[in-house]
């Protein structure tokens, strides 16, 4: 992969972590992580979502690591995680199971936060042993499980084949995105972000999205276009918080409702006025202030119930 493709300095520039690793899934595909914060506090995972990468929570990151242990990874072909030709849910959840096993202790459990295709992993992996072993509870931002190119509103045109269409078409484009110019920024931010987001937000969105190489972004497009996890949501029965941006375009309040109504333990369902795709850049504190509480009601204590249990007994 080239170099970072993020912002250095200003409050989207990624912090230095702890401790960098690497991650074997599955079919052995090597994924980038990184630990930041204190060995021994309550620990948060964070996934990012479609052409982005871990510096997509460098705002998350700098304020939970403070007392927070706080684990990113990079979606593989993202990032510092290299292409594989294996693009899917399953292999999304794979990923996020092999990061869970090689940085969380025995028994540990997490508070998860997922945006966008991070999210997906997450309900991906929501039947799998392991992920529920390891998480205490989650947060669904800007996300959505079925549909997603039929309800999508980047194209400027009523429901129906022809937006259906257009819409596959673009976000499914092999073209580079080019450098980071202020027209770019305009039609990023016009797609990804609402109106009244500052210019420092946009410029770290537009570097991250434009740093992702176009065939990764190509691929995990038509992964997208096809996503049914319909079936999953009801598997994530951990408590669960979920945030959209009401101007979101890419995945938009329809798709957090029906998470909401179908969530066994939804806790609470967020949507903030003009706000669009990208909310843990566009409302950091909000996002941050959901990850602390439901690290405060369910994680204080992150070891499972069997091992809580194995403990009293002996």
């Amino acid at each position: 992969m080239s170099g970072p493709a993020h912002v250095r300095s200003g409050p989207y520039a990624p912090p230095v972590p702890a401790r960098e690793l690497t991650v074997h899934s599955a079919d052995g595909a090597p994924l980038h992580a990184e630990v930041h914060g204190p060995k021994d506090a309550p620990a948060v995972v964070l996934a990012h979502g479609w052409t982005c990468s871990t510096a997509f929570w460098a705002a998350q990151i700098r304020e939970l690591a403070v007392d927070h242990r706080v684990i990113a990874y990079d979606q593989r072909g993202h990032g510092r995680s290299p292409a594989s030709a294996r693009c899917s849910t399953d292999a999304l959840a794979d990923d996020l199971e092999a990061v869970l096993a090689a940085t969380l202790a025995p028994g540990e459990r997490a508070v998860i936060a997922g945006h966008s295709m991070g999210a997906m992993a997450m309900l991906a992996a929501a039947r799998r042993p392991r992920f529920r072993a390891h998480t205490a509870a989650a947060l669904l931002c800007s996300t959505g499980t079925a549909r997603l190119i039929t309800e999508a509103r980047v194209v400027p045109l009523r429901a129906g084949r022809a937006r259906t269409w257009l819409t596959a078409r673009l976000l499914g484009s092999r073209l580079p995105l080019g450098p980071v110019t202020p027209v770019a920024k305009r039609i990023l931010k016009y797609a990804t972000m609402g109106a009244g987001s500052a210019p420092e937000m946009v410029e770290a969105c537009a570097r991250l999205v434009h740093g992702c190489p176009r065939e990764v972004r190509h691929a995990w497009a038509r992964v997208l276009e096809t996503l049914y996890l319909d079936d999953c949501i009801r598997e994530l029965t951990v408590p669960t918080e979920v945030v959209v941006g009401t101007a979101d375009r890419l995945t938009p309040p329809v798709h957090a409702r029906t998470l909401a109504a179908a969530l066994p333990r939804c806790t609470g369902s967020t949507e903030l006025f003009g706000l669009g795709h990208m909310t843990p850049v566009e409302a950091p504190e909000l996002v941050t202030g959901k990850i602390r509480d439901l690290v405060t009601a369910y994680a204080t204590d992150t070891r499972t119930d069997t091992a809580l249990e194995a403990e009293e007994s002996a």
